[in-house]
């Protein structure tokens, strides 16, 4: 071994040469170490399928440990940030690293309370789309069209115009997720109210309709505010990365968020949701007879399988898991339908 070589790096051995490469210290978790002169210096590069050994960019943002069952957003568990924080805390906690202050929330919920209203325009899309339209597809191509409307804050280098982009998403999404369900209903929008919270928001423009406005449960509210914590990030995986790639190319945050939502589509990421509420809604269709179906899944009948256990990264456990059984059981008493209230990770 070369008397010049430390701990803190690798040497790499080819042909006749020996290269030397720093070895990257983390806060938590693996180590790394930088291989950006590889190709340079060698002719070489690495291949590493899925990416399961390689880290694209240094982060603070989320920590995860699957073996361990750990998951932190900005050196928070997940545990103590569902059980004392709010959805909206917790993205300002992501966007700017730390928790806001009780004058900084206000001012960020004031933000996002002016932008909840989608321009009148908005509402053509959805007028062309069909009625069994699937919503990851509207609202994938809704928040592409947005970039139509705001072509203020298109400037990836422009700090205010990043802000207002990422203010204007967060405030809109929950509007054009409610006007996906309406459409698929065939029911009239609901517009948003300033008076009430960000989930209190999506319910109402969910499920209130013009003869009768939606009653909002406390307890409802709680446990889809702690939903949306748990799901708020995941670190580097399929849509982040592919939020990532598209930005890459200096494309505006709309384009590239609706690239992610694409990719949190597919059935081997965001559309395993899809296949447990699928799963439960086939349940209650057969009578609720729960027995029945385990014993299908446990005697491999029809093709039947139980959705939503297991999960390529946890091994042991998850910690979003646990933090939400509790509020998913006492809201499913209060819910008359078994697939409002459940949700898989």
């Amino acid at each position: 071994m070369r008397d010049d070589v430390s701990d803190n790096s690798v040497v790499l051995r080819y042909g006749d040469g020996e290269y030397t490469y720093p070895v990257i210290d983390s806060t938590v978790g693996d180590k790394g170490f930088d291989i950006g002169k590889l190709r340079a210096q060698t002719g070489l590069v690495t291949l590493d399928s899925g990416y399961g050994n390689t880290a694209a960019y240094k982060s603070a943002i989320t920590y995860l440990d699957g073996e361990q069952g750990i998951l932190r957003y900005r050196g928070y568990p997940i545990e103590q940030l569902a059980e004392r924080s709010t959805f909206l805390e917790v993205a300002y906690l992501l966007i700017n690293g730390e928790l806001p202050t009780v004058d900084e929330l206000s001012t960020f919920k004031g933000e996002i309370t002016q932008h909840t209203l989608l321009h009148e325009d908005v509402k053509n899309f959805y007028r062309g789309f069909p009625r069994d339209a699937h919503p990851m597809a509207m609202l994938s191509s809704v928040v592409s069209a947005l970039s139509t409307f705001y072509q203020d804050s298109h400037n990836p280098f422009d700090e205010k115009q990043r802000n207002l982009s990422t203010i204007r998403l967060l405030a809109k999404l929950p509007t054009i997720a409610a006007y996906a369900y309406k459409k698929s209903i065939g029911h009239p929008f609901v517009y948003p109210r300033n008076d009430l919270g960000y989930v209190e928001n999506f319910l109402r423009m969910t499920f209130s309709v013009p003869a009768q406005d939606y009653d909002l449960d406390p307890v409802v509210v709680s446990a889809l505010d702690k939903l949306l914590i748990l799901h708020a990030d995941h670190e580097q995986n399929c849509s982040t990365s592919t939020v990532r790639l598209v930005g890459s190319s200096q494309a505006n945050m709309f384009a590239s968020i609706s690239a992610g939502i694409s990719a949190l589509w597919g059935p081997l990421h965001g559309g395993a949701n899809q296949s447990v509420l699928e799963m439960l809604e086939g349940i209650q269709t057969s009578g609720g007879d729960v027995d029945t179906f385990i014993r299908k899944v446990k005697n491999k009948e029809d093709g039947v399988k139980l959705m939503g256990f297991g999960h390529r990264v946890y091994k042991n456990f998850d910690p979003a898991r646990r933090s939400s059984r509790r509020r998913r059981t006492t809201s499913s008493r209060r819910s008359a339908s078994p697939t409002s209230c459940w949700t898989s990770r």
